[in-house]
């Protein structure tokens, strides 16, 4: 089943530990639907209920499952995917939102073993790019110009470097093994248009969300 650009998907919740954990793969992706300021920015830039995307990364031999992703104020960043749903504040509290997994349908296809390692490689090698004030101004930017397309012109003012949206993270890491997803015509790429790519497939909804 294709991952809806809204409403969020009305599927049940499944249990984490039992029903998803197991069947989830390095090169799949978590992505979330929240409520904060930030994340309504991007949901009304972008028409769609989706705010945030992370590439999950699974290592068996540590027995951990990952989130890597990017977020503001800390940039790139290395999580347990279980965080989002039991201590995503420090305080005890799950994700103020709703959450889902969901893999790209060729991503077998195109990523072999060896790809899987390159994909891990690059992406904790865009570590160490925190966000500053100007970052997420730059970025805050960019959904805006999504919003109300941009010139080429102006676009390139405001064009990625190593400050990540979370969407241009994974889509760099995506495409350093040949896996894509359709950029906006100003060469950006948001949350959305991970729903909005047929390619990629709802796996699990792990948190409903509760409007």
């Amino acid at each position: 089943m294709s991952v809806p650009v809204k409403p969020f998907p009305h599927q049940p919740e499944v249990d984490y530990l039992t029903e998803c954990r197991p069947q989830l793969r390095t090169g799949d992706i978590l992505m979330c639907s929240g409520s904060g300021l930030f994340s309504s920015m991007i949901q009304r830039g972008s028409d769609s209920v989706w705010s945030h995307v992370g590439l999950i990364v699974k290592l068996e031999e540590y027995n951990r499952v990952m989130l890597l992703e990017s977020v503001e104020p800390a940039g790139v960043r290395a999580v347990r995917l279980s965080k989002y749903l039991d201590n995503y504040d420090n305080r005890g509290n799950p994700y103020p939102g709703g959450l889902i997994v969901a893999r790209h349908r060729q991503f077998e296809h195109l990523v072999d073993e060896t790809g899987r390692q390159q994909l891990v490689q690059f992406a904790l090698d865009q570590f160490g790019y925190p966000y500053d004030k100007d970052q997420i101004a730059r970025i805050s930017a960019r959904i805006l110009a999504r919003a109300i397309n941009f010139s080429d012109e102006e676009y390139d003012r405001i064009k990625p470097d190593k400050e990540y949206l979370c969407s241009e993270y994974v889509d760099r890491c995506w495409r350093s093994v040949g896996v894509e997803v359709p950029l906006h015509a100003g060469g950006f790429i948001l949350p959305s248009d991970f729903a909005r790519d047929d390619n990629i497939e709802l796996l699990a909804v792990l948190q409903a969300k509760h409007e």
